[in-house]
């Protein structure tokens, strides 16, 4: 696996060997070893998978779970498409309030490992694009929280013109008026 790490520390990018034929293809998408050879912390303990589908244009995020129940996460895209977000939000962290974009694609298999403290969110750049997540903890919704995709304190640059968005993402707070639980 190729590793490719950002500014924004604990953010870590995989990218598998792809090995095909005529028969299709094949390729490691989860090695504990391998990844804490990388720097993934070794007490990880991933307790949830989750799936999403979405059509192109579709925004998720930015999400988070605050702690007790803060989620580390693994994601990558299985069909398709998207452009992975995530924003830092660790108060003693140099990088406090600044994001990172990474494209996530089924042709590559690339993976993004989100620490704790770090909101997540995506959009679909294909129809029919599959989203997979591997957390740390489990879904807990009195632990939920999330900042505003179109906040322009974040100054995301969405590379969608309209993006379809929940009712629920739409009504999340901007950085300004959120207080880190990390």
């Amino acid at each position: 696996m190729q590793v490719k790490t950002y500014p924004l520390a604990g953010l870590i990018e995989f990218t598998p060997r792809l090995f095909g034929d005529a028969r299709g293809v094949f390729f490691e998408t989860f090695s504990a070893r391998l990844m804490q050879e990388a720097g993934l912390p070794a007490d990880l303990n991933w307790v949830q998978d989750n799936q999403s589908g979405s059509q192109r244009g579709v925004l998720r995020g930015l999400h988070f779970q605050r702690p007790p129940h803060a989620q580390a996460k693994l994601v990558r895209v299985a069909q398709g498409r998207a452009l992975d977000v995530v924003v830092d939000l660790r108060r003693a962290s140099p990088t406090y309030g600044q994001h990172q974009k990474v494209e996530l694609s089924a042709a590559t298999g690339n993976i993004l490992y989100v620490p704790v403290g770090f909101a997540h969110g995506f959009v679909a750049l294909e129809d029919d694009t599959l989203f997979l997540y591997k957390c740390s903890d489990y879904y807990t919704p009195a632990a939920e929280g999330g900042l505003r995709w179109d906040d322009a304190t974040l100054g995301i640059a969405w590379g969608v013109a309209a993006p379809l968005v929940s009712g629920k993402d739409e009504e999340l707070p901007g950085l300004a008026a959120f207080e880190s639980p990390f």
